[in-house]
């Protein structure tokens, strides 16, 4: 796992050496093993590495037999043996061991098309000298990241918005309509970015910069359409998907340093140690982090997948102190706002796990693909809610809701009753990332102040599902809401603070329910095979009910969060007075002060839970600290 960056002039004149240092080295964290360039006339590229296959010889960038085309790579081919074999039989010569160096003789070989022959995640950057073309792409469910800019008659591309940031010719202004997306889903979906000046290449995308001119294309998607119906039984189909998930993982197990699993306790991760143990893997290193606090706590279910498999377990129990700590760590790392508190237990497992291993396995995708989400419940139930009279709701339900009392603990009952009352007034797309995001636009709208509510009042934040959406001929609503997860709230959100928070501590996690073979052989399932009525991954627990314990197969989703309320409440009252004082956020000119001191003194008397609402501009406002003062709102 690396960083690259790197930047292409339309024409052949001199690069500036400097700026591409500078670039590179902001991403060290990600590669602290060896930094590597190539300039030449109009084009740089940087690379920072992470040692995992071929230790010795695998600096980078890398380049083909006549030093015609070079590349700098992010992640991991898994199928780069048997791609190796083919083109040594096409006459190729390889002067590494390393599955980077396949990428220049498979571009040799098939152009731009050879990215439709990768197995891995991966984001890289070709340079065709004999043709002065620059070609970019990002693997296909978007594991790894990829930024880029445009810029007059410059193309500047990097694994992070911070490198681009020291790139003197890309605008650093706030874009004031991805803002307005972060306030509503948490995150800024593909291809905005918090800068006017910077996109992110979409998952399953390419960019070729050639002559001064940017193409971008598709060379992948998700697929919904049903490729199974009738023909099997549901015991053939769980067979075909254990086989086809442990070919998964047996793939991401080459590595030429050890390797563990990140251990949650769920499901998805201990099949993950499960495939391992039917590939005959004895040694199995497995980490789990607990909190001292018993809502959030899942760290028994770890230790019993962790008993059952006989793993080496390593477990910290995090107490608040440790967590609050890493807090201002964690914020520098975000050089673009992500509302997802659990990069902070996310950052300290990757911490804790990185002084074993340096690559672990992980479970994430495996509640996208199956419908494992208490909203595809939330989405059952609202199906049925929705048909009673209107009085009834308003009268009886409502009013219930209302007057439950605010409590603080994960997922208490309150904030679930009023979260799933407030998004049913939307139409059933929409409603899901109501229930996932944070301000709707009614809300979103009165904690603006009056000049940037003027500038963002064409915005509508939920055409980019139909944008997603357009010609994907899915008809059914629960495809429609399994889609847009994968696209929003996996690639956006899940996949960025795993990106992030590993990366940060120079660990590289891989995920094998993601591999693309395994994402079309799940995505072309019936829907009942993954909802059946509200019994959440229906076809996948049948398939681990005899290879796991029964109580975590079954269990109640939980997932991986941090007490917010309480903090918010208690050991960080006096951080979020500070960031939220009326002299601070006026002079940041963006939000209106009353508004946003009227949502945390409801939250402090304990009047409303407001957790994501304060979460969400709390995380905003130390970005803003850290990268976003020096630009104009």
């Amino acid at each position: 796992m690396c960083g690259i960056c790197g930047f292409c002039f339309s024409d052949k004149r001199p690069v500036d050496f400097d700026v591409l240092v500078k670039m590179t080295s902001v991403l060290g964290h990600r590669g602290p093993d060896e930094e590597g360039y190539h300039a030449d006339a109009g084009i740089a590229l940087g690379h920072r590495r992470l040692s995992i296959i071929d230790l010795d010889t695998g600096r980078q960038p890398i380049h083909n037999e006549d030093e015609t085309i070079y590349v700098v790579f992010n992640g991991e081919i898994y199928n780069f043996p048997e791609l190796k074999r083919g083109l040594e039989e096409k006459g190729h010569r390889f002067y590494t061991k390393t599955d980077t160096e396949v990428l220049v003789h498979l571009y040799e070989e098939m152009g731009e098309r050879c990215v439709e022959s990768l197995n891995g995640m991966f984001a890289f950057a070709i340079w065709d000298g004999r043709q002065r073309k620059l070609f970019l792409a990002r693997d296909r469910i978007g594991i790894k990241p990829l930024y880029y800019a445009l810029d007059g008659h410059t193309l500047s591309f990097a694994s992070e918005l911070k490198s681009l940031l020291n790139a003197p010719f890309v605008d650093q202004g706030l874009d004031l309509e991805s803002l307005g997306l972060y306030l509503t889903y948490d995150f800024i979906p593909a291809p905005y970015s918090i800068f006017k000046g910077i996109r992110k290449l979409p998952p399953g995308h390419y960019l070729v910069y050639r002559d001064g001119q940017l193409k971008e294309g598709a060379y992948w998607d998700l697929d919904f359409k049903d490729r199974w119906g009738d023909k099997s039984s549901e015991e053939e189909i769980c067979q075909e998907i254990w086989s086809r998930f442990r070919k998964a993982v047996r793939m991401r197990l080459i590595s030429d340093v050890p390797l563990g699993v990140l251990l949650s306790g769920g499901i998805d991760s201990a099949s993950v140690i499960a495939a391992l143990r039917e590939e005959g893997i004895d040694d199995i290193k497995t980490f789990s982090i607990g909190f001292e606090d018993a809502s959030f706590d899942e760290s028994s279910f770890a230790r019993r997948a962790a008993n059952f498999f006989e793993t080496d377990h390593h477990e910290e129990i995090l107490d608040p102190k440790k967590l609050l700590d890493i807090l201002p760590t964690v914020a520098s790392l975000l050089d673009e706002p992500l509302a997802d508190a659990s990069i902070i237990p996310s950052f300290l497992l990757s911490q804790f796990t990185r002084r074993s291993v340096k690559v672990a396995l992980g479970g994430d995708g495996g509640d996208e693909l199956f419908a494992g989400y208490p909203t595809y419940q939330a989405f059952r139930l609202a199906q049925l809610y929705t048909k009673l009279p209107a009085w009834l709701r308003r009268n009886l339900v409502e009013r219930w809701a209302m007057k439950l009392p605010v409590s603080f603990n994960n997922m208490s009952l309150d904030f679930r009753v009023k979260k799933f009352i407030r998004g049913v007034a939307y139409p059933p797309v929409i409603r899901n990332y109501v229930w996932l995001g944070t301000f709707p636009p009614e809300e979103k709208e009165g904690i603006l102040n009056k000049e940037i509510r003027a500038e963002l009042g064409g915005l509508d934040e939920f055409s980019i599902l139909d944008s997603y959406l357009n010609g994907k001929n899915i008809d059914s609503l629960l495809g429609k809401l399994l889609f847009l997860d994968m696209k929003l709230y996996l690639q956006e959100g899940v996949l960025v603070k795993v990106d992030r928070a590993s990366m940060a501590n120079s660990l590289e996690v891989r995920v094998p329910f993601l591999d693309h073979h395994f994402v079309d052989l799940v995505t072309g399932l019936p829907e009942g095979f993954k909802l059946r009525g509200l019994t959440t991954k229906y076809i996948f627990k049948k398939t681990m009910r005899d290879k796991l314990p029964r109580e975590i197969v079954f269990r109640k989703k939980k997932g991986f969060g941090i007490p917010v309320a309480k903090w918010i409440a208690g050991d960080l009252r006096g951080l979020f007075l500070e960031v939220f004082s009326e002299e601070r956020i006026k002079r940041q000119g963006i939000f209106d002060p009353t508004a946003i001191q009227g949502l945390l003194e409801e939250h402090l008397t304990r009047r409303v839970d407001n957790r994501k609402k304060l979460w969400n501009l709390f995380i905003f406002q130390l970005w803003w600290d850290n990268y976003g003062k020096n630009c104009a709102p």
